[in-house]
C-alpha cells in the first residue's frame, strides 16, 4: 500500500511540473533536470530518459567498433587457431570472414562449438554459421534496437557508401547507450581486483582505482594532486573520452582503453611502454 501510494505521489508531483507542454527538446530536457534537482526522479532515471532521446539521434556509426578493431574469424582457420582469441577476448559472437574483414559471410556462436568438443563430430564452420545482418552507418539507434528485438540478432555489420565493412554493433552497445556501461560475467567487480594481472604481465585496472592504491601496486609515483583516480589521469592525457583499443603513453606506462562507453571509461590495460612520454 505504502509503495502504491509512493508511486502515485511521484507521478502527481512529475504531471504538475510538466503540465506546461515543452515545445521543443531543449525545453524537455530542462524539465527533466529541473524534475531531478527536486527529486522527482533520481539520476539513474535522469541518465536512461535522456540516453532514450539521445539514441534517436544516434547513428550506428558513432557506437560501432571500427574496423580494424574488430575481432575476427577466418573460415580457413581450425579451431585450435581461433578457440585462443575467443578465451582471450571472451565475446560470444565472432563474425567470420573470407579472405578479407570487407568479405564477412556469417556469424559463429561461441556456443556452437560444444557439439564440436563433446561429439567429436569433424568441424566445419560453414554448416554452423548464423546469417550475417549488414546495416548502413546512417542507421539510428533506436531503429536498430527495433531491429534487434525483432529479429533476435544480437550483432550487425556496418557497412559504408561503397560496401566497406566499416565496423559492428552489438546489441549491449545500443542499450549501454541507454543504461550506461552493461557488466557481465566477464566484468570484475570486487574491489579486490581493481587491478588484475594477466599471464603477460600486463595489468587490467577499473579506471575508479585510485592513484595512490595504482602507485602502490604498480611502484610507480604518479601525482594525486589534480587526479584521484586511474581513470581521470588517462581522459586528463587524452582530452577526451577515448575510444575502446585506443591508447596513451603517461610516463613510463602504456594505457590502452578496454571497456568504453558514450559516457566514461571504465577500464585500461597497462603495460610498460618501451619509450618513456
Amino acid at each position: 500500500m505504502n509503495s502504491l501510494l509512493s508511486k502515485h505521489n511521484w507521478l502527481k508531483r512529475l504531471n504538475v511540473l510538466l503540465i506546461h507542454e515543452p515545445e521543443d527538446r531543449a525545453q524537455l530536457i530542462e524539465l527533466l533536470h529541473s524534475a531531478f534537482e527536486r527529486n522527482l526522479i533520481d539520476s539513474d532515471a535522469l541518465g536512461m530518459i535522456e540516453g532514450v532521446m539521445q539514441a534517436s539521434e544516434t547513428q550506428a556509426s558513432d557506437i560501432m567498433v571500427p574496423r580494424s578493431q574488430m575481432d575476427v574469424i577466418d573460415i580457413s582457420e581450425t579451431p585450435d587457431k581461433f578457440v585462443p582469441l575467443m578465451i582471450e577476448t571472451a565475446h560470444s559472437r565472432f563474425p567470420v570472414t573470407e579472405n578479407s574483414k570487407d568479405n564477412v559471410i556469417g556469424i559463429l556462436l561461441a556456443k556452437d562449438l560444444l557439439r564440436y568438443y563433446a561429439g567429436g563430430e569433424e568441424f566445419n564452420a560453414r554448416e554452423i554459421l548464423r546469417p550475417v545482418v549488414f546495416i548502413p552507418e546512417s542507421k539510428r539507434l533506436n531503429v536498430l534496437l527495433k531491429d534487434f528485438r525483432s529479429n533476435r540478432n544480437h550483432i550487425a555489420i556496418v557497412v559504408d557508401e561503397y560496401g566497406g565493412v566499416a565496423g559492428l554493433v552489438t546489441i549491449e552497445d545500443v542499450l549501454e547507450q541507454i543504461v550506461g556501461d552493461i557488466e557481465d560475467e566477464y566484468d570484475y567487480d570486487e574491489s579486490e581486483d581493481n587491478i588484475v594481472q594477466d599471464p603477460s604481465g600486463h595489468y587490467r585496472v577499473k579506471a575508479i582505482t585510485e592513484i595512490a592504491y595504482f602507485n602502490e601496486v604498480l611502484g610507480k609515483e604518479f601525482s594525486n594532486e589534480d587526479y584521484d583516480t586511474v581513470g581521470g589521469l588517462v581522459l586528463n592525457k587524452f582530452g577526451r573520452l577515448p575510444k575502446r583499443g585506443e591508447s596513451v603513453v603517461i610516463g613510463s606506462l602504456k594505457f590502452m582503453v578496454l571497456r568504453v562507453d558514450s559516457r566514461r571509461l571504465h577500464t585500461v590495460l597497462v603495460e610498460e611502454s618501451k619509450c618513456e612520454d
